[in-house]
């Protein structure tokens, strides 16, 4: 399974709209996409204070897919609209990464690599 991250540089004075972000372009890209998608999240980098370092990304966005064919076939007939409502949520540019997952792992029950499960404190 890959990941193709999306994170949006945190840029003092930079806008960045949270809400349209999470209830207007992650719903379009997610009906655009359609199967090909298998899980997506949404996280806000947040500054807790002192001594704590101002966040790297403002946002990040992850979607889970089957493989970076299937993620192309289905984003690249649409890249240019989902682009273009950019604009719409943020005055910048987002850096992409496309990661294999090699663990995935939840400690309260789900599975560890490859299925085992994980021993915890």
């Amino acid at each position: 399974m890959i990941r193709i991250s999306i994170l949006y540089p945190h840029i003092p004075g930079g806008r960045f709209d949270h809400a349209y972000y999470e209830t207007v372009h992650i719903p379009l890209a997610l009906d655009l996409l359609g199967d090909a998608v298998r899980s997506v999240s949404v996280e806000r980098g947040v500054s807790p204070g002192h001594p704590w370092p101002d966040p790297t990304y403002t946002a990040v966005c992850h979607f889970d897919c089957d493989s970076v064919d299937a993620y192309a076939q289905a984003m690249l007939p649409h890249l240019a609209r989902l682009q273009a409502d950019l604009l719409n949520y943020s005055d910048r540019s987002a850096v992409v990464q496309v990661s294999e997952i090699t663990v995935d792992a939840d400690r309260r029950g789900g599975a560890g690599c490859q299925g085992v499960p994980l021993s915890g404190p």
